[in-house]
C-alpha cells in the first residue's frame, strides 16, 4: 500500500507536473465502479462536481486531499492497495480498470485506476469528516507532541506506528526503516521508552518519510512503478541477507499480523 512518500510524490505530480490537475474546470464525470464513491450516490457525484475546478493538491497522512471551487469544496482520495490518480489524455483515460474519470477542460481526464477495487473517494464539505480519527501528520508533528503521545501508547512500537491514529502516514515499510535506523527493536514497549529514545525516533521516521521523498517513494509490484527508494532498503525485504552494519542476517516476524523485517543485533 502507498504510503506517506508515495502519496506525496502523487500530489507532487498533480500540482507540478504537466499536465497540471490546479487550475482545470470539470467537464464529465464517469463513475465505472459505484463503490468507489464512498459518499455520494454515481449521479449525485457527477452533479456536484459538474462545472467546478481544482484549486489545489495536499494529502494528509496517506489520504489525499483535492480542494475544489465550489461546494462540497473537496475530493479525498485513498489509493489503498492499488489505486492510481493520473491527468491523462482524454482519449487515454477509458482503460480496463478506471473506476472513476473526471473529464477536464483541453480535453484532459482524471483518472482514478484501481485493479483491486479498495481505493475511495469522499467529496466532503469538510476533510475532518473523513480524517477527523487520523492523527497528526507524521511530517507536520511536533517533536513534543510526538514524544507525549508515544508515551501514552501501550503496545509494541512496530504496531504504534502503524496505527494511524497515533501519528498518519508511516506503513510498514517506512515503520521498519525508521526502527533500524533508530537501533530499536519493533517488538520493543512503546511506553517504556525514555524521552531521548522517543526524540530520536521522531527525527528517524522524519529523515526516512523525506528520504523517501526524494526518492519518489518507493517502487512495488506494477501498482507504483516511479519510485526508486527501495534501493536504499536497509532491512524491508531483506530477509536473511546480511545487515549493513554489522553482518548479522536480518529476521521476519510478524507484528500484529504485520511482516516486520529488523536487525537482532543492531536493533534493541
Amino acid at each position: 500500500m502507498p504510503e506517506l512518500p508515495e502519496v506525496e510524490t502523487v500530489a507532487r505530480q498533480l500540482r507540478e507536473r504537466e499536465p497540471i490537475l490546479i487550475g482545470r474546470t470539470i467537464v464529465g464525470v464517469e463513475v465505472g465502479w459505484a463503490k468507489t464513491v464512498a459518499t455520494h450516490r454515481p449521479d449525485e457525484f457527477a452533479a456536484y462536481l459538474g462545472g467546478q475546478r481544482f484549486t489545489g493538491v495536499t494529502r494528509h497522512g496517506k489520504t489525499l486531499k483535492l480542494a475544489l471551487s465550489g461546494s462540497p469544496g473537496h475530493l479525498l482520495v485513498h489509493l489503498r492497495m492499488s489505486g492510481r490518480l493520473d491527468v491523462v489524455q482524454r482519449a487515454d483515460a477509458t482503460t480496463k480498470h478506471a473506476r472513476v474519470i473526471i473529464h477536464l477542460d483541453d480535453d484532459l481526464a482524471l483518472r482514478f485506476d484501481d485493479a483491486r477495487k479498495f481505493g475511495r473517494m469522499w467529496l466532503v464539505h469538510d476533510p475532518a469528516e473523513v480524517l477527523g480519527e487520523k492523527g497528526p501528520d507524521a511530517l507536520e508533528v511536533s517533536e513534543n507532541e510526538f514524544v507525549d503521545r508515544l508515551g501514552r501508547k501501550t503496545g509494541r512500537l512496530k504496531s504504534v506506528l502503524l496505527d494511524q491514529s497515533f501519528i498518519a502516514g508511516v506503513g510498514n515499510i517506512y515503520a521498519d526503516e525508521a526502527l533500524f535506523r533508530a537501533g530499536l527493536r519493533p517488538t520493543r514497549q512503546a511506553a517504556r521508552l525514555k524521552h531521548a529514545g522517543a526524540a530520536g525516533l521522531y527525527q528517524t521516521i522524519r529523515h526516512v518519510l523525506q528520504e523517501g521523498i526524494v526518492a519518489n517513494g518507493a517502487s512495488f509490484d506494477w501498482v507504483y512503478p516511479d519510485g526508486n527508494f527501495q534501493e536504499n532498503f536497509r532491512v524491508y525485504g531483506r530477509t536473511g541477507k546480511p545487515c549493513v552494519t554489522c553482518g548479522t542476517a536480518i529476521r521476519r516476524i510478524l507484528v500484529g499480523q504485520r511482516a516486520t523485517h529488523f536487525c537482532p543485533n543492531c536493533q534493541k
